[in-house]
């Protein structure tokens, strides 16, 4: 697919997919940006060298459009789209719990739609994505986004009823590790350690144990056990977190993010 390329919505996640389309290959030349913010549009504009439009414009213009705008603001958008599309335009919705039916209800039957469910580490090109196909999608639509969202992490292709689960495990895992993170820092500065000092043993230790469950092949119950001495330090740590049931905590959060990406729907 060597078409012009709009992107709607370039916040931070916006902004990311922009630079995957560029390290993907795609001409900045033939990629076309929109936001609310005009002034932070333009600053974008002249930092990568795409051209700044408007959205009837994109629509005019662009055969792929990305839409990465908040749910409240979906609705509005393709509504302002709609009248300026060509025939066989590919919408990518980037908007956390809206449904393919409900794209397709909106814009009809003469466009392909495909949905993606990114996270953040998109923005330094350590992303996971999940993709489902729409009822008009085609390979070629499919592999056009494989390809920019591999240039900024890994892809898996799901079944849209699973977007829910998908947004509750990598969509927010993000911010659950980040959580995890400040709860290590606070938990080591009662101990006696400065939050410097807490905090860089925290992160280079996660950033390592990231590592090594990415690298060695091993499961994280095996490189669990490996690490933890019966009746050892390791060993009292993990029984707290058995007796505060962290697998039910775990759990229910994902269970409530789930539930929440479908009440957007």
């Amino acid at each position: 697919m060597s078409e012009c390329v709009g992107i709607i919505g370039v916040g931070n996640m916006g902004e990311a997919l922009l630079a995957a389309l560029i390290k993907s290959g795609q001409p900045t030349s033939q990629i076309c940006i929109t936001d609310k913010r005009e002034d932070h549009a333009a600053e974008l504009s002249a930092k990568y060298g795409v051209s700044n439009r408007s959205i009837s414009e994109i629509g005019t213009e662009c055969k792929i459009i990305l839409v990465v705008v908040k749910p409240q603001d979906l609705v509005s958008t393709l509504e302002s789209l709609k009248p300026t599309l060509p025939n066989r335009s590919l919408i990518i919705s980037f908007v956390a719990g809206k449904t393919i039916a409900g794209i397709e209800s909106i814009l009809g039957a003469n466009h392909s739609v495909v949905r993606v469910m990114p996270n953040t580490p998109t923005l330094i090109g350590k992303g996971m994505a999940a993709v489902s196909r729409g009822t008009h999608s085609t390979d070629a639509c499919l592999s056009f986004v494989n390809n920019f969202l591999g240039a900024s992490g890994k892809v898996v292709e799901v079944e849209e009823r699973l977007q829910d689960a998908v947004t509750a495990t990598s969509g927010s895992g993000p911010a659950y590790f980040f959580a995890f993170v400040e709860a290590m820092v606070a938990g080591a500065e009662k101990l006696g350690l400065s939050h410097e000092i807490a905090t860089e043993l925290t992160v280079q230790t996660l950033i390592g144990a990231a590592g090594m469950l990415a690298e060695s092949g091993k499961d994280a119950k095996t490189l669990r056990e490996n690490v933890t001495s019966p009746n050892g330090t390791t060993y009292a740590a993990l029984m707290s977190f058995e007796g505060s049931d962290l697998s039910s905590i775990v759990a229910n959060a994902m269970a409530a993010a789930a539930k929440r990406s479908a009440e957007l729907a």
